[in-house]
């Protein structure tokens, strides 16, 4: 029965989980960032442009063992404010309003020599000089006559 156990998905809820009838509360032109605040509590994250966005994010997957989680949902809620802090307006995103972006595996080519494996173990060989029994600490020997 315990490896039975091990292969139960385990639901994640992580973010700000904000229901529907809390959201309904805010309205533009009358709610500011005190009691939206107030209401939602620390938004996720915020962006500043030419107005001010603060972002509630949360998203709800599921784990089983070691893989990697499935997202089930993902629902961002923006609020707009205008240069004054009231709030302008408010925007809900989920999953399906999402864009996969690709990742361009290019790199930047930079100057310089890229070394081989073999070159980087052996590049080393012949640039350090042995120290024999006459020389000093600095390798140059004593400074002394010889004898």
């Amino acid at each position: 029965m315990g490896a039975l156990t091990a292969c139960t998905p385990t639901l994640e809820l992580r973010g700000h989980i904000i229901d529907e009838e809390t959201l309904a509360t805010i309205k533009p032109g009358v709610d500011n960032k005190e009691s939206v605040g107030d209401t939602l509590g620390t938004p996720s994250t915020t962006a500043t442009f030419d107005t001010e966005f603060w972002f509630y994010i949360s998203t709800r997957q599921e784990r089983i063992a070691f893989m990697d989680p499935k997202v089930l949902d993902r629902n961002v809620v923006v609020v707009e404010y205008d240069p004054k802090d009231n709030v302008k307006a408010i925007r809900r995103y989920t999953m399906a309003d999402g864009r996969t972006v690709q990742i361009v595996g290019r790199e930047t080519p930079t100057k310089g020599k890229e070394l081989t494996f073999l070159e980087q173990m052996f590049g080393n060989f012949g640039r350090f000089s042995g120290t024999g029994s006459d020389r000093g600490p600095g390798g140059g020997g004593t400074g002394r006559g010889g004898g």
